[in-house]
């Protein structure tokens, strides 16, 4: 069972528990001494079948029951304890005929269990991973005050039966009693209350050095200084563009027409193109973009004044505005480009475009070449529902000759994940978020899954019948390449949902690498997860990291030349696009399981529920850096934070709590 299951698993049995104890209590109240007896022995049974589904998740890390480990378990088992030898031993005796049973102590202690096993949850899913005092103090003190309530609210109906848990005399006795549950009740859930109050007012890190030296008292750089270079390499050529971003409708490839945000009125925007070495030189024009505009290099790592995050590494370009980014093209491969000011609204419009860097002639032989007769780039974006992919020409079908060597670019654009399919010939995966990857074998009959913002480039040999890319398992839409003077009818895609997903960590050969990635000089874990925290300066039910959201989270400090380890754990249920700016990782492990293909450096990973990975770098880019889920909706809610090299500085008010809050 995988981890997800099981995280859902614990879930479903939790929830049972606090309805078994709520109805135990329920029952209890009403004297129905047969039904209350089953209903607690049905909440021990299902409290202890929860132990083993947090005996269970614990095996998979600690990060996955630390809450219930420490609070929840503990809490529900002492009030439980004390409801079995309260109201159980008084059910048992009235099933003997004497008495009813309900107790007020009885009655009480069961209800106290159900509130610590609703706690319990709740304090899963609105707190969630670190478990803090202050938290746990909160929670304790609800519980307490719960227990309190139902004092005064069922005293009355049970302290007049014949079995009260006391005799009648002397007279007064159960109210006594009560006054002294209420006194020291209410002492334990004030003063709980009021420590776990003034710890959460305690100041938090803003920074964390993941086991390294701390920072350094050297003069800082300014992120403004770390530009690109100025001239191409030696036999290089100056890639001029300008892109000016503004509303217009565009028609998608099915005749739709939509309101969207466009680089030049184009969705895509204009494909940049370069040769290894060359410059890329692009001017930024803000037409009537009211909030503003940026262009990231997604996945490219160019120097970080270019890296076009407002608020860090520059200001937003508002209307009217432009800002000029240049950098050589120093990395061969499929990359993309898009604006990073709300860009979970602005990418979604289509404020995106597509980067391609090939290799200069004659320095390589491998599958980016000139053999490669058909070489697409295909975004894959959602406009309203309706998935497009296809070129800037819009153009879903393509004639492609017998033997023809082709590569398809596939740019996942969206901010979730694509299952991709390529039906009708075998096919190898090129590349990874544009690195080669090392002797990938062919295969077929597989379907890929792509994270958001990752990119795959699938090559092969046209055979002499159609061949399909089919998204999502929709047999329409989509791209088809056939011969040429075939028809588009000729193109039937069988059903393509019960294909086995290619597992790329086992996919290819393996191959040294240029570091050991488990001999890091920094280790930094990041717990994804869901709860309430600052978002902003606001309280919302936020997308976390380590509990906290942006820009609360604690910076990651780095040192130049550090080897980086991050251990990314999703406690959640929802998937989870890991993306470190300006640096490609090497992945190590997932699920505690190494890597054994291929050496897969990415830019984007998929984390989905209960995945724990295990991906190293190298730090050689210096500047500050956004780390954050490309979910851009969970980023905008808090899932981001930033990775600072000692030393540099930013003079645009990217500080916690600063203007980098609209970074999103």
């Amino acid at each position: 069972m995988t981890t997800g299951l099981l995280i859902v698993l614990d879930h479903v049995v939790a929830l049972l528990g606090v309805a078994a104890w709520f109805a135990a209590g329920a029952t209890l109240v009403l004297r129905r001494t047969r039904l209350a007896l089953a209903g607690l022995v049905a909440a021990v049974l299902v409290t202890l079948a929860r132990v083993g589904t947090v005996a269970m998740l614990a095996g998979r890390g600690w990060w996955f029951v630390q809450e219930k480990v420490l609070l929840g378990l503990p809490m529900l088992g002492a009030a439980g304890a004390v409801a079995v030898l309260l109201a159980g031993r008084q059910l048992l005796t009235a099933r003997r005929g004497r008495g009813d049973g309900a107790s007020l102590g009885g009655v009480v202690s069961v209800f106290t269990a159900a509130y610590a096993a609703l706690a319990g949850l709740v304090v899963t899913f609105l707190a969630g991973y670190p478990l803090t005092v202050s938290t746990a103090l909160f929670t304790i003190s609800l519980v307490c005050a719960g227990a309190l309530l139902t004092v005064r609210v069922v005293a009355p109906a049970v302290e007049n039966t014949a079995d009260v848990g006391v005799t009648r005399a002397p007279e007064g006795r159960p109210i006594s009693r009560r006054r002294f549950i209420g006194w020291a009740g209410g002492a334990v859930a004030v003063t709980a209350a009021g420590i776990g109050t003034g710890l959460s007012f305690l100041p938090a890190e803003s920074m964390t050095s993941g086991g390294g030296r701390g920072r350094s008292s050297r003069a800082a750089v300014s992120v403004a200084d770390l530009r690109g270079a100025d001239s191409p390499a030696p036999g290089g050529t100056v890639r001029r563009q300008v892109l000016t971003a503004k509303k217009a409708t565009v028609r998608l490839p099915s005749g739709r027409e939509i309101d969207a945000w466009t680089f030049n009125g184009e969705v895509p925007g204009p494909a940049i193109t370069a040769t290894e070495g060359d410059l890329i030189e692009v001017r930024l024009r803000n037409d009537d973009i009211e909030d503003g505009v940026t262009l990231h290099w997604h996945g490219y790592d160019v120097p970080c004044g270019e890296d076009g995050v407002p608020g860090l590494t520059q200001m937003a370009v508002g209307p009217g505005g432009e800002f000029v980014y240049r950098f050589r093209a120093e990395q061969v491969g499929t990359y993309w480009y898009h604006t990073h000011y709300a860009s979970h609204v602005g990418v979604h419009k289509g404020l995106y475009g597509t980067l391609v860097v090939k290799p200069r002639d004659g320095q390589r032989a491998d599958e980016h070449s000139a053999a490669e007769q058909v070489d697409l780039t295909l975004p894959v974006h959602t406009f309203n529902g309706t998935v497009v992919i296809a070129g800037r020409d819009g153009r879903t079908e393509h004639p492609a000759p017998p033997g023809t060597s082709v590569r398809l670019r596939l740019i996942n654009t969206d901010s979730d994940p694509h299952r991709i399919v390529l039906a009708g010939a075998p096919f190898r995966v090129a590349a990874v978020d544009g690195r080669d990857l090392n002797q990938p074998g062919e295969v077929r009959d597989v379907a890929l899954h792509q994270p958001a913002g990752g990119r795959y480039d699938l090559v092969f040999l046209m055979p002499d019948t159609p061949v399909a890319l089919v998204v999502d398992n929709a047999r329409d839409g989509g791209v088809r390449l056939r011969p040429p003077g075939g028809t588009p009818t000729e193109t039937r895609i069988e059903d393509t949902s019960d294909l086995p997903e290619l597992d790329l960590l086992r996919y290819g050969a393996p191959a040294a690498v240029p570091f050991a990635p488990r001999r890091a000089d920094r280790h930094f874990t990041m717990v994804l997860d869901r709860g309430v925290a600052m978002v902003d300066g606001r309280p919302a039910f936020a997308q976390t990291v380590n509990g906290r959201g942006h820009p609360s989270i604690p910076d990651q400090l780095v040192a130049e030349g550090d080897v980086v380890q991050f251990t990314v754990v999703n406690r959640g249920l929802e998937t989870h696009p890991w993306h470190l700016h300006g640096h490609s990782v090497l992945i190590v492990s997932r699920d505690g399981k190494p890597s054994t293909g291929s050496p897969l450096w990415v830019d984007t990973f998929d984390v989905r529920p209960g995945e724990t990975w295990m991906v190293a770098f190298r730090a050689t880019n210096p500047g500050i850096w956004m780390n954050h889920c490309h979910n851009l909706p969970h980023a905008d809610q808090g899932m981001m934070l930033r990775l600072q090299y000692d030393g540099v500085a930013t003079p645009y008010g990217g500080s916690h709590g600063g203007s980098a809050g609209h970074v999103h």
